[in-house]
């Protein structure tokens, strides 16, 4: 049983944790006895920890409230660590012991590190048992449970209990969440199931609980005709005795005496037989299944139709309760945020006299990224404070340095943060290193956990990095993470829980640029935001950091250091991390890396070196290596196999083409990213048969597999847990034996689990077999290239779950037939994305007789296929989006899919208009024959571009797209004028680009009001810009004028007092009016 399961988990568990399982490893023990040492200092280092554990929860908590407290757990905290950092290094010394042992090596000579060990070991001893020896003068008790509490004010204060009365009778920004919770207790559907559990999932202080108040005082809920309504607040101590008493009270309005499970659930089961119930639990932490389980079965007895509501600040607890239905709350948007704020902030409805003041409100509604909580409090806080400097110091301050009397806030997040096990807390208080809306990805923090021996592997037996997963997901169900609007395989964290990570982490981790200069002498982990080309001078202040363990940047940006690299890293010996990602002047790398005992993570990607020193091979403890991106690197050195705990190793765009010898000896190795197959090593390619690969893998050069029995002992077949597979071949090359080249992609046939591959430049006229037989069929995505020989393509159309579909450059390919679908029924089930690119002989794609296929695809791509003369396939009944470019011979057609948003037609004049289309935007270009009738009326078309194309177009009338947003000409040779009839009211950007012969606009004037950019360049002819803008552009806030020669004169009025950005270059002849033109402008 670890030594910390019981406790209540703070955030020295972990650390501790740590140290337990080092103090008791065989590396350290063996060690010990092999060089003689006194086993004695590691039994009294354990007793101590063991004492400070008992005191560590109720220090970390009462830290909050007594300062001396707090300078006492930092000072604990720093000699912690550095026990923390001696055990690693003894760590290292055995590895390395051992290593020399095995090389033949070793001397049985006491080293220097001997002679230091036993004295630094000491020196921990005596300042723990200092610090042991103030625990009773600062009133710290040994542990006595765990829980957060509230005692004389030496824990978080807790959060009262929740009721079903509503506090607010209004509710800002919730009413489409509000009716999908309504419409979920009101539906027909929930009638007919005997108990279902809906939940509400979101993180602190996001309004779930206001949210359930709102829904269950609905009047409308009468109508669902509930037997039983009932509220229960269960917060964060899940007993399943107090909760079922709780809701049968909750019931009966009655206390309940009952001193057993047994019989109080028998009184809830008489009580719920036969009657249809509404039940809302409210903040619900528990992630037992079994205690779950248990409180339910007195729930089950309901009538059909009951359900219980839950709110929850985790999805992990949603799903342990098997919910029917969850709902997300999201963060308000910024006119609700501002709503909250106001209600408070100014009670007296008399905000709008107060301009100053709204204004930097206006200001701290946006740092509060739509928490409602936060919002409400600091609008609570701000009514108290009525001058503008006041108001000032809270927009410039943290959130932190509110008070808990001021602010609950605090409590809110620490209350989530306290609930955390020990191991999550270190894991969330390392994300300080990030700078506010830091988009992260999932791999790249779970491989900083690992070099940071943040996951505790040695308890569950599975990866570091399935471990590191576990963790993420934990954190992400807690609402401590958030996915990214922006890109779905992403993450970001709010605000106040990154305000919250750098509060609880203190001084270890500091960010150049955000954090305030303070002790950098405490600084453990280190990290700057790289801005693109900037140069570093600021690294000087880390001197003092000699027990730095982290040096990253957080940004992808290229950057330079101007302190020579050996100067800057000279000190930080027990880096655990080192990063120069994106460094563009390292050139190389010093030997001095080789001294760096505890460094498990060495980023190089993006710099400029050569080659790694030989001494890299020293690094005896380093999991992972990246070397993404160095173009310049040629060579890598002879002994890397004796990284033994090499974990990670990325080697992609790189000059590299030999791999080192004795790669399979790397047992641990999990992701590599690329191999190359050396030509002149004939055991090349079966250094991979002995490595278990997870993630990725490309291997290169694969035309230096001189035995094609050679790719068989690759053992490709068996690597289950790779997931992309990427096979290139030379390009450009003589094939001197087909045969042999189709052999050699048989023998490298992957796993049945592969779920992505691509083959590059294979030589081969056929395809392997494992292509036509369906052995691939968890495949995702396919692409082919330039696999020139091929004249057939495979059955591609039985793989199931394939979405991505991508074949170029196959010459050999003529006709696309009834053998590629696999099936005449149904074929290309999962299918989303098809691109045919450079196809030079193919002709025709035989469609007929085939039925059901594509019934999924959303974009087609062709392009550049010059002879296809064929037909599209019919019934795409759900393409969104169409392709064609340079397929010169194909018939004419009109895009029929109702479905289409987007057509995009380029070098290909088969194409005709028609008015009966419903695609929301179209693309024209080098597409001089095209013609776009304008006695039509196109109102479906919401974005029109047209570049080198339409030469019959001489005049384009606006009214003739009535719902056009985006208008883009460019390079039409022949249009002269834009005509409109009718104010347009939906086009917000116009450009107009190198029309050589376009004079002018409206007689009467642009018409557009709600017009915001305005583009004219390379316009030779144009003589006047449109009549009345200061009028008619009302909303114009962004214009350009680009070598206009002729332009001589802004209209009368000026150009609208709204334009905020304007761009003027190669138009002198306007420079003269500019002047007068700019009025009441704030340009």
């Amino acid at each position: 049983m670890p030594v910390l399961e019981t406790l209540g988990g703070a955030l020295f568990g972990a650390v501790l944790q740590v140290l337990f399982d080092r103090l008791d490893s065989r590396q350290v023990l063996n060690y010990f006895r092999g060089r003689k040492l006194d086993e004695k200092l590691l039994r009294k280092l354990k007793v101590q920890l063991l004492s400070i554990n008992a005191v560590i929860d109720d220090a970390e908590q009462k830290q909050f409230n007594n300062s001396y407290v707090k300078a006492w757990l930092d000072e604990l905290r720093d000699t912690v660590l550095d026990a923390e950092d001696l055990l690693y290094e003894i760590d290292y010394e055995f590895c390395k012991w051992e290593m020399e042992a095995e090389s033949h090596t070793s001397a049985s000579k006491v080293c220097s590190f001997d002679i230091q060990i036993e004295s630094r070991m000491k020196e921990v001893l005596e300042e723990l048992e200092f610090l042991l020896s103030q625990k009773d003068h600062l009133g710290l008790k040994n542990a006595s449970g765990a829980g957060v509490e509230s005692v004389s004010g030496s824990k978080v204060t807790q959060k009262l209990p929740s009721t079903s009365l509503v506090v607010e009778s209004v509710i800002y920004g919730r009413d489409d969440d509000k009716e999908t919770i309504f419409n979920w207790l009101t539906s027909d559907t929930v009638k007919h199931n005997q108990l279902l559990i809906l939940s509400v999932v979101g993180m602190g202080g996001m309004g779930k609980t206001t949210l359930a108040q709102h829904v269950y005082n609905d009047p409308r809920l009468d109508q669902a005709k509930f037997d039983i309504k009932a509220w229960v607040c269960v917060s964060d101590e899940f007993d399943v005795f107090k909760v079922t008493k709780t809701i049968l009270g909750a019931i009966t309005r009655t206390t309940d005496d009952s001193s057993n499970l047994e019989m109080v659930q028998g009184r809830l089961k008489e009580k719920l037989t036969g009657r249809r119930f509404l039940l809302i639990l409210d903040d619900v932490w528990n992630e037992s299944r079994d205690q779950w389980k248990t409180l339910q079965t007195p729930l089950n007895c309901g009538a059909q139709g009951s359900l219980v509501l839950v709110t929850t600040r985790s999805s992990k607890v949603a799903s342990i309760m098997q919910s029917y239905k969850t709902h997300h709350l999201k963060q308000l948007q910024e006119d609700h945020s501002w709503q909250v704020f106001a209600k408070r902030a100014f009670q007296d409805d008399n905000f709008l006299s107060k301009d100053e003041l709204k204004e930097i409100g206006i200001k701290i509604v946006q740092k509060c990224k739509g928490l409602p909580l936060a919002l409400e409090t600091i609008g609570c806080l701000l009514h108290t404070k009525s001058s503008v400097s006041e108001w000032e110091s809270v927009l410039v301050s943290k959130i932190w340095d509110f008070s808990e009397e001021d602010s609950k806030i605090i409590p809110a997040l620490l209350l989530s943060y306290y609930h955390l096990p020990s191991h999550l807390k270190r894991c969330f208080a390392y994300s300080a290193l990030f700078p506010k809306d830091h988009v992260f990805d999932k791999e790249s923090l779970i491989l900083l956990w690992m070099a940071e021996n943040f996951l505790q592997c040695s308890q569950h037996g599975k990866r570091p990095e399935e471990i590191g997963e576990q963790y993420f997901n934990d954190l992400l169900s807690r609402s401590f993470f958030q996915q990214s609007s922006g890109d779905k395989k992403c993450f970001v964290m709010h605000d106040l829980h990154n305000d919250l990570a750098k509060y609880v982490c203190g001084d270890i981790c500091f960010r150049l640029g955000v954090d305030k200069d303070g002790s950098i002498q405490k600084t453990r982990h280190f990290s700057f935001v790289a801005k693109y080309k900037q140069r570093f001078d600021g690294f000087g202040s880390l001197y003092d950091a000699k027990r730095l363990r982290t040096f990253i940047p957080t940004s992808f940006d290229s950057w330079y250091c101007k302190m020579p690299i050996h100067e800057l890293i000279f000190n930080f010996t027990f880096l655990r991390v080192l990063s120069f990602s994106g460094c563009c002047d390292l050139q190389e790398v010093p030997d001095s890396i080789g001294n760096f005992k505890h460094l498990r993570s060495l980023d190089l990607s993006r710099t400029v070196i050569t080659k790694l020193p030989d001494s890299t091979c020293s690094l005896y403890k380093l999991q992972i290596l990246k070397l993404n991106y160095c173009r310049k690197l040629e060579e890598l050195p002879l002994n890397l196999h004796k990284l033994i705990n090499l974990r990670h190793f990325e080697l992609v765009k790189t000059r590299v083409r030999k791999m080192p010898m004795h790669l399979e000896t790397l047992k641990n190795l999990q992701v590599l990213s690329s191999f190359y197959v050396d030509k002149d090593n004939d055991f090349s390619i079966q250094q991979l048969g002995k490595l278990n690969l997870h993630g990725r893998l490309s291997i290169e050069q694969v035309q230096n597999i001189v035995n094609p029995s050679d790719a068989l002992v690759a053992d490709l077949n068996n690597k289950s847990h790779l997931v992309k597979l990427k096979l290139r071949w030379q390009c450009d090359r003589n094939i001197e034996n087909s045969m042999k080249e189709r052999e050699v992609l048989e023998n490298l046939q992957p796993s049945k689990h592969l779920l992505a591959i691509s083959i590059w430049n294979y030589g081969g006229t056929q395809f392997p077999n494992w292509l036509f037989n369906n052995s691939l069929s968890k495949i995702v995505s396919l692409n082919l290239k330039h696999c020139k020989y091929c004249i057939r393509l495979p059955p591609l159309g039985i793989l199931p779950f394939l979405k991505d579909l991508k074949i170029t450059g196959l010459n050999g390919v003529v006709v696309i037939d009834a053998d590629f679908y696999g099936s005449s029924t149904s074929s290309f089930v999962s299918l989303k994305s098809l691109y045919l690119y450079d196809l030079k002989e193919w002709k025709d794609w035989e469609c007929v007789g085939v039925t059901g296929s594509f019934p999924c695809l959303e974009y087609l791509k062709i392009k550049r296929c010059p002879k296809f003369i064929g037909h599209l396939p019919e019934q795409l009944y759900h393409l969104k989006y169409l392709k064609i470019h340079a397929c010169e011979q194909l018939a004419a057609f009109v895009p029929n899919p109702t479905t289409l948003k987007e057509l995009e037609i380029g070098g290909d004049d088969m194409f005709a208009l028609s008015p009966e289309s419903s695609f929301e935007s179209l693309y024209i270009y080098f597409c001089p024959n095209i013609s776009i009738p304008m006695d039509n009326c196109f109102n479906f078309l919401q974005k029109l571009r047209i570049d080198t194309g339409c030469d019959s177009l001489s005049t384009i009338s606006l009214d003739v797209f009535p719902k056009l947003s985006k208008l883009c000409l460019r390079s039409c040779r022949n249009l002269q004028m834009i005509l409109q009839g009718h104010i347009h009211n939906h086009l917000k950007y116009l450009e107009i680009i190198k029309c050589p012969q376009f004079k002018s606009f409206p007689r009467e004037g642009l018409s557009a009001p709600n017009l915001e950019t305005l583009v004219i360049e390379d316009l030779e002819n144009l003589t006047s810009l449109p009549g009345g803008m200061d009028i008619l552009l009302p909303c114009l806030t962004r214009m350009y004028i680009l070598e206009c020669p002729q332009l001589e004169l802004f209209p009368n009025g000026g150009i609208p007092s709204s334009v905020k950005w304007m761009g003027l270059s190669y138009s002198s002849k306007l420079l003269t009016s500019l002047k007068g033109a700019l009025g009441p402008s704030p340009l």
